[in-house]
């Protein structure tokens, strides 16, 4: 379905248009319509299914007809919309969204998280904002300096629900919420739809509508699984191998902790492989400018813990190298969304020792299918990963 299908109006088709968006995806079919007619909503999707333009492109659209209308003007410290978002770089990710989008509109917006000069953030509200992007402690704290004020507010989004709560933010979400106005349209966007995601929804959102986009085999055909067991000690020997013999220009390098991070970055370095890192313990500024490198080509190996990564948006990302398996089934698929996003093709490339096979069970009963094992000679495993129980033939029905 194409996007003009959607009551969109001219000046967001042409910014579509210009973005070489052509068809919208399943998220965007179903959920689109449902926030237009002033529906509450909530929606899961994996990443990688274009939920930010999802819920963005509505809410453009429902602010332009509005600010067209005899709309009370906006006040000085207020907004109409507010996004709420569990880390910086994924506010960062969909205020680059919305400023696309809104190219040929008269609409105002900004991404406002810690890390940044405060003053500067204060002064961007004086005159108001159409649209606030927010992580939950910098919000709180605007809100406790009377730097923004909710009375105006129509429409308040929680992005990432699921990793919200993940992040321990439910206490901050609660008081955000407690300041908002009753009379405004909620929606909520989950990768997944957790008992804890499910529980906040119940409390919050009144008479929602629900989508639930699956995982679907077309979608996971676009990216390409493997994985290779190896002995813990020698995982980033293999990784440098793997990039050298498999010749690889880019990854997006997962990675549990962040000195593991930097030991991993200093390891490839030792064999002559750049890369650069991001994680909790780097300063915002340093984060966004890895992130603009890596982007733009001038990093071509990123090494990154989960949380520093949630929010990197790549069109055409080659492949995520998972060097830690992690600890959720889910997150596994959080992190292979990166590639293969927009139709385009990925690789998905898995480390994995012994010690991990519990998590590996876990993923691969939640794919619904085994991921193929490849073996590299120079590599010979001591700690053998067993047989993945995917793979458990009952004996009456053995050979």
């Amino acid at each position: 379905m194409s996007f003009s299908h959607l009551n969109l109006s001219a000046p967001l088709i042409n910014a579509l248009s210009e973005l070489n968006y052509q068809q919208a995806t399943e998220i965007q079919k179903q959920a689109i319509p449902v926030i237009l007619s002033g529906r509450n909503l909530i929606a899961s999707a994996h990443t990688g299914t274009g939920k930010t333009a999802s819920f963005v492109l509505p809410l453009l659209e429902k602010l332009s007809i509005a600010n067209n209308t005899q709309q009370a003007p906006l006040r000085g410290k207020r907004i109409r919309a507010l996004i709420l978002t569990p880390t910086r770089e994924l506010a960062i990710q969909v205020q680059a969204s919305i400023e696309k989008y809104s190219k040929y509109l008269d609409i105002s917006s900004m991404a406002m998280y810690g890390g940044s000069d405060i003053t500067m953030q204060k002064q961007r509200l004086i005159w108001g904002v159409d649209i606030l992007v927010a992580t939950p402690g910098r919000l709180l704290d605007m809100a406790h300096q009377k730097a923004v004020y909710f009375e105006q507010l129509q429409t308040f989004v929680l992005d990432e629900a699921d990793r919200m709560l993940d992040m321990g933010f439910i206490e901050d979400i609660n008081k955000i919420i407690a300041r908002l106005p009753e009379q405004r349209q909620n929606l909520l966007f989950s990768a997944t739809i957790s008992d804890d995601v499910r529980a906040l929804a119940k409390r919050t959102i009144a008479q929602a509508s629900e989508i639930s986009i699956a995982n679907t085999s077309a979608t996971a055909a676009k990216i390409t699984q493997w994985l290779v067991t190896v002995d813990k000690a020698n995982k980033s020997a293999l990784l440098s191998y793997l990039i050298k013999e498999l010749d690889w220009q880019q990854a997006l390098i997962f990675i549990e902790t962040k000195h593991g991070a930097a030991k991993l970055v200093s390891q490839l370095a030792k064999r002559g492989i750049k890369a650069e890192s991001i994680h909790s313990g780097r300063t915002q500024a340093v984060r966004e400018q890895i992130l603009a490198d890596f982007k733009a080509g001038r990093v071509n190996f990123l090494v990154a813990t989960g949380i520093a990564a949630r929010g990197i948006d790549i069109g055409e990302l080659a492949r995520v190298v998972n060097y830690d398996l992690p600890d959720k089934a889910d997150e596994y698929t959080h992190r292979i969304g990166r590639t293969g996003r927009a139709g385009q093709r990925g690789e998905a490339v898995s480390l994995v020792a012994k010690d991990n096979f519990r998590n590996l069970c876990a993923i691969e009963s939640n794919l619904g299918h085994i991921i193929e094992r490849r073996e590299f000679a120079p590599f010979p495993v001591k700690k053998l990963v067993p047989i993945s129980i995917l793979n458990y033939v009952p004996k009456h029905k053995r050979n």
